[in-house]
């Protein structure tokens, strides 16, 4: 199953991306989360791995960018896209060369586009995951990695924070509410 995150101030724009990309994507093969205040969009990042991140340029708080440069620290997989009204070049610059990002998708998108830049996101977060796991067997190969911190990282990549455990100063296991 796919996993998108879609950040944009405006509700509306969020649920008519929400739904042109269900219907692109398919409902059974996509999990899409939305979120209208970045931070909390930040939060999930922590909570859980995205397969392609969308954020709008223009947000309180925080621009595109700077979130997306935040969401680079914490899922470097994720394959970032830049979503605006505003087509001014320092702009996209800068999301290109600060936050990595993939793709620029224009308000109002076009689908046939929207469509191309998914379908080439997602294959792009594809052969990343593809190059990583090789670079994993061939370090398992070299007894660079055991086979532990392998399926570890596999597990990491599933379902993040699984591997963590949060301790208490006397020894107990804290779990979080």
């Amino acid at each position: 199953m796919r996993r998108l995150l879609l950040v944009d101030d405006e509700l509306l724009v969020l649920h008519a991306l929400q739904r042109a990309l269900r219907r692109q994507l398919g409902s059974d093969d996509a999990h899409i989360e939305i979120y209208t205040e970045p931070l909390l969009a930040l939060a999930r990042c922590e909570e859980m791995r995205f397969d392609i991140v969308i954020a709008d340029y223009q947000m309180p708080l925080m621009n595109g960018v700077e979130f997306l440069k935040e969401v680079m620290q914490r899922q470097p997989d994720a394959v970032r896209m830049m979503l605006s009204a505003s087509i001014q070049f320092d702009t996209l610059q800068t999301a290109i060369n600060e936050a990595e990002v993939f793709r620029y998708i224009a308000k109002p998108w076009q689908m046939e586009e929207l469509r191309e830049h998914i379908e080439l996101a997602l294959a792009r977060r594809d052969q990343a995951i593809a190059e990583r796991q090789l670079a994993d067997e061939v370090r398992l190969q070299r007894a660079e990695l055991t086979p532990q911190q392998v399926e570890a990282r596999r597990l990491e990549e599933l379902e993040p924070g699984i591997t963590r455990v949060n301790w208490g100063p006397d020894g107990s296991v804290i779990l979080d509410p």
